[in-house]
């Protein structure tokens, strides 16, 4: 059996895919979305990320009635970053800690590995076409679609659609997520590549989550202490808190800007 799927993050340019297969009337038999969780509770994903794809988009799935699977790791943040390494390496014994810029576990072990076996269980023995995300001007990622596993199409470069043009397209059909106010992408909520504003959110409007962050920081015996490729996460925690503290001393409501970015 043939089928055309969407692998979907509900960020911008997958709704845009979405939104494109609906109205050229173009096959769209499935989509697909793996939600990495931070803890066997709490999701990975930006709280209103996680409230759009949960309370605006899969509804308008739903709607539409296109089938949507919501694929999960048995394993989470938490467990992995606690994880001990073996062997007799330099680091044996230690926790893995954070996730490595350019070298994610959690891309790997939490998203790319169960929506593969997702896919196995799921997809085995028909013929699958998958739609993906990467616009009409992103050239080299565009290039490298001839090495996916399975036959790809872009419909955003079949329609000539930029990266700007997808959010405008989203925005016109509501289907825009409200990450993009303070985001430039959607990513898990303890993501290394994270930008500064961000950052800032999470600190501003998600105390919990930032404090689960520094108690994590706080573990012993971790592989590495960075965050990023430079600062500990309770140095970031420590750059916010003097910006705030600037700010009250100068009675001023915008941040403060400060260069802890790496």
């Amino acid at each position: 059996m043939k089928r055309h799927v969407v692998s979907c993050s509900f960020g911008k340019d997958s709704m845009a895919t979405i939104i494109l297969a609906l109205k050229h009337k173009e096959r769209l038999d499935e989509v697909v979305y793996c939600e990495v969780m931070f803890d066997e509770e709490t999701s990975g994903e930006v709280p209103e990320h996680r409230s759009f794809v949960y309370s605006v988009a899969i509804p308008f799935l739903k709607k539409e009635g296109v089938p949507v699977h919501i694929v999960k790791s048995e394993k989470n943040f938490v467990e992995r970053f606690r994880h001990r390494i073996g062997g007799n390496g330099a680091w044996a014994g230690k926790i893995w800690s954070w996730p490595l810029c350019g070298r994610c576990y959690v891309q790997r072990d939490l998203k790319a590995r169960p929506l593969d076996a997702w896919k196995r269980a799921n997809w085995s023995g028909d013929e699958i076409v998958q739609y993906v995300g990467i616009a009409d001007d992103e050239v080299d990622r565009l290039a490298k679609m001839d090495s996916y596993k399975y036959p790809t199409v872009s419909l955003l470069k079949k329609y000539g659609v930029t990266e700007n043009a997808a959010l405008a397209l989203c925005r016109k059909h509501g289907l825009l997520s409200p990450i993009y106010e303070f985001a430039p992408r959607n990513g898990c909520f303890f993501c290394p590549n994270a930008k500064a504003q961000e950052l800032r959110h999470l600190y501003d409007h998600h105390p919990d989550l930032w404090g689960h962050l520094l108690e994590l920081q706080a573990l012993p015996e971790k592989a590495t202490e960075l965050f990023t490729r430079k600062l500990r996460f309770d140095e970031i925690d420590a750059a916010f808190r003097m910006d705030d503290a600037q700010f009250d001393l100068l009675s001023k409501k915008e941040v403060i800007p400060y260069a802890y970015g790496g």
